[in-house]
């Protein structure tokens, strides 16, 4: 439902919900801006005071174009809400095709931009501890932004520099020294960068995990790289990648050997442009809010322990597949699972008051992605086919009130796999939108084009105009 949140801001819609709250779509109602917010319910969840503290903190000392923008915080009664920037453009993992990747030219550039977050971030002493596409935001221009702060910790102050010891990350993005501690931030970083660039060129992970009980990661260290995915990589980009994936941190590549590699160096031709309805519009700045009184103070004592940051995701949880201490924890990226179709699929929204004469109307063009596709059926013939579709599978689901069946099933190492299909009135035709919830997003794709194969009979063929379904300027 649709509520006012403060004069002129709306909550437009849920976009997640973790362990200790929900994120929630804000936006202006005159302009169409957008933020997106983190609410937490103090009474229900104490234990999350303590680590909605330590990042924000950490959030509040950041401010750079490859980093996702913290607005500020707000406390009303036992409510603490969290004001982040809304990233349009949706999670670097949907640009990922599965077992093909993308080209060169397009994961070099995200690859630079991912460094060049990463150099910041170190350059203030502080390690993410959590990188992975999912992570990996892109914002309306197809700029990167590092997102889900939720394990970052301060490493380095006034020069000096500590060793860290708590197991914290995405299995297959791990570094290996993490899972044996004592581990330094950096190497640890930028083993999770290598394997993001390995799942951006081959479209696969390379190991379920970096230890001695998982066969291809003891391939890798015997030098095999015949098998897939390194197979799927040009000898350039192998050539980065083995320096980048040394087991032993010491003799890993830093950001300076990387930056002065051939393949980062290389200027890749451009393949033929995106169509143009999967290039995001332009939409205004958000400036509408004022933030400016929110209270984001950091202490160095808050950041510096090495405590579990976890208000940007769910606590753990046996099955899931991000680690902390010598438990799992659920791998979502509670912090921002924001799409731009999350913001244009909401035909409840109008605006309420005509803009201001020279301003940008808040029409907006529907984005796609690869996780959704049109149905020649009705509402009900549709659902009916996709639950057979997920019984047949062995997929469990359920429906909430709103029609949103959230769909729970393992991925190939067993792991919790979580996301939402969504049933939406586009006009002529149904959309089927699917969105991932909780795990791999290169393995919730592998899911995704599963079912799509299954419901093929009902999908509509060729071409389909992508209507506008945002807010009018007109009172309904």
């Amino acid at each position: 439902m649709v509520s006012e949140f403060v004069e002129g801001w709306t909550i437009a819609q849920t976009l997640g919900e973790g362990a200790f709250g929900e994120v929630k779509l804000l936006i202006n109602r005159h302009y169409g801006e957008a933020v997106a917010m983190k609410v937490v319910d103090l009474e229900k969840h104490p234990d999350a005071k303590t680590s909605i503290r330590k990042e924000t903190c950490i959030l509040s000392l950041l401010s750079d174009p490859h980093i996702i923008k913290f607005y500020g915080q707000r406390r009303e009664g036992n409510l603490e809400y969290i004001f982040l920037e809304y990233a349009a453009g949706g999670e670097l993992f949907d640009r990922i095709e599965p077992d093909v990747g993308m080209a060169a030219w397009e994961a070099q550039k995200y690859f630079k931009q991912l460094l060049a977050g990463v150099e910041y971030l170190h350059g203030r002493g502080i390690a993410h501890r959590d990188l992975k596409p999912e992570n990996l935001l892109l914002d309306e221009h197809d700029n990167l932004k590092i997102t889900d702060f939720g394990m970052a910790t301060v490493y380095r102050m006034k020069g000096k520099e500590r060793t860290l010891e708590k197991r914290c990350g995405t299995l297959p993005y791990v570094a290996p020294e993490v899972l044996m501690r004592p581990y330094h931030a950096e190497p640890a970083d930028l083993w999770s960068c290598g394997v993001i660039l390995v799942a951006m060129l081959a479209g696969e992970l390379p190991w379920d995990k970096p230890t001695s009980d998982c066969s291809e990661f003891r391939d890798w260290k015997a030098g095999k790289y015949t098998q897939s995915p390194w197979s799927k990589l040009d000898n350039m980009a192998l050539s980065l990648v083995r320096r980048m994936l040394v087991p032993h941190p010491s003799s890993r590549f830093t950001l300076t050997q990387i930056w002065n590699h051939r393949w980062y160096q290389k200027r890749f031709p451009k393949v033929l442009a995106r169509p143009a309805e999967l290039t995001p519009v332009k939409k205004r700045q958000c400036s509408g809010l004022d933030l400016s009184h929110l209270d984001g103070g950091f202490s160095s004592d808050d950041v510096a322990v090495a405590g579990r940051l976890c208000s940007s995701q769910p606590e753990p949880s046996p099955g899931d597949n991000v680690v902390s201490e010598n438990v799992v924890a659920p791998s979502f990226s509670f912090s921002q699972p924001a799409h731009m179709e999350d913001l244009l699929l909401n035909s409840q929204l109008h605006c309420t008051q005509q803009p201001s004469s020279g301003s940008q109307n808040s029409y907006q063009k529907l984005v796609r992605r690869m996780t959704r596709f049109f149905v020649k059926t009705n509402h009900e013939e549709t659902l009916k086919e996709l639950c057979g579709v997920l019984e047949k599978l062995g997929f469990s689901w359920k429906m909430n009130v709103t029609g949103v069946l959230t769909i729970v099933t393992v991925d190939k190492r067993k792991m919790k796999l979580v996301f939402k299909a969504n049933l939406l009135d586009m006009g002529e035709n149904i959309l089927l939108d699917f969105r991932l919830s909780k795990g791999c997003g290169l393995e919730f794709k592998k899911v995704f084009v599963k079912l799509k194969e299954y419901l093929n009979a009902i999908i509509v063929k060729g071409p389909v105009t992508w209507p506008i379904a945002i807010a009018t300027n007109s009172v309904p």
